[in-house]
């Protein structure tokens, strides 16, 4: 019998400092999501990647549906120091697409699957690599695809928590990818940082779904000019603020921080909030509860932070009846 290994990998949404968190030395909140990715690997006679995305089955051909998973296999054999081909063939299988009807959630789909075999590939062959040396592996892998994001989703879905993460020059590691090798690149101090936060405050964390899809990316380019230093001042203090009021249980600074952050957001470029998430926002109203935008808007998600469970119901209520689905809820 084959030993056949499973490990998952979920989401994550930004709670504050999106687009900000751009720029090194900025920083964000990140709340785990747990809507899982599921990968199945087992020893085979060659390497075999399947995944529910495309619903077919590749080798290590360039493909370029499958591109980054190859990609990805390709940077954990360089760390182990092998060619392709001197690696134990396995079959990997991927399911769990993280979204319905062909629409994404936009709860980090490429940082998911990256961490995913990452997670995969260090069981399979036994590494017992490190979370942080996940993390670093999966930046490597994106960065040197070309990838514009943070990297905060994959700190997010690293660590599978609610982080705090300020961002490093991805810049300054492209230049060491171009010029060192893994090993050496991986030693170096990127001058990140991730901190699991555990917040001291009773309240509902719930996600609406507006099922309108954003395409990240296209957002980032089109706001990025937007982002003035004056921008990043006040988005850094309002995320070291709301990481104090989670920490130290404060509901007033909470909502006070959210509130701040989405303004932040919908001064930076009225494309951030699209109709439905300006409605996501609206249902708050006369309720003890914050909502805004998550991550780069433009679609996708919204969040809400609910300090009564009947305000919880009501928010719901509110966001059904505007066609927002609620996608997940947790006590926090």
């Amino acid at each position: 019998m084959d030993n056949i290994i499973q490990v998952k990998t979920g989401g994550k949404l930004y709670i504050a400092g999106e687009y900000a968190i751009l720029t090194p030395g900025q920083s964000a909140i990140i709340k785990n999501i747990p809507i899982y990715m599921t990968a199945t690997i087992k020893s085979a006679k060659e390497i075999s990647i399947w995944s529910d995305m495309f619903a077919y089955c590749v080798g290590m051909a360039a493909d370029s549906n499958y591109s980054l998973i190859q990609e990805t296999i390709t940077v954990l054999a360089n760390f182990l120091g092998k060619e392709i081909a001197d690696l134990s063939p396995f079959s990997l299988e991927i399911n769990g697409e993280l979204g319905r009807d062909g629409k994404k959630f936009g709860i980090g789909s490429s940082g998911s699957v990256t961490i995913l075999t990452l997670k995969a590939l260090s069981r399979f062959y036994q590494l017992d690599l490190s979370t942080d040396t996940i993390f670093k592996l999966a930046a490597y892998t994106l960065i040197k695809r070309g990838d514009n994001g943070s990297m905060g989703d994959l700190a997010c879905i690293a660590y599978d928590n609610l982080v705090y993460f300020t961002a490093f020059d991805r810049q300054l590691v492209r230049t060491w990818i171009v010029s060192d090798d893994l090993r050496t690149v991986l030693e170096r101090d990127w001058g990140y940082r991730i901190s699991v936060l555990y917040p001291k405050i009773a309240c509902d964390f719930l996600v609406g779904w507006t099922k309108q899809p954003s395409i990240s990316n296209k957002m980032v380019n089109l706001v990025k000019s937007s982002i003035t230093p004056s921008f990043l001042k006040v988005s850094q203090e309002n995320v070291e603020k709301l990481s104090q009021g989670l920490l130290n249980g404060q509901k007033d600074v909470i909502k006070e921080s959210l509130a701040t952050s989405s303004q932040l957001l919908e001064n930076l470029n009225p494309a951030i909030y699209t109709e439905r998430l300006r409605q996501l926002k609206a249902a708050e109203k006369g309720l003890d509860v914050i909502a805004k935008s998550s991550g780069s808007g433009g679609g996708d998600c919204g969040i809400a932070l609910s300090f009564k469970d009947r305000d919880s119901h009501l928010l719901v209520e509110r966001w059904q009846k505007a066609g927002i689905e609620l996608l997940y809820q947790e006590k926090l």
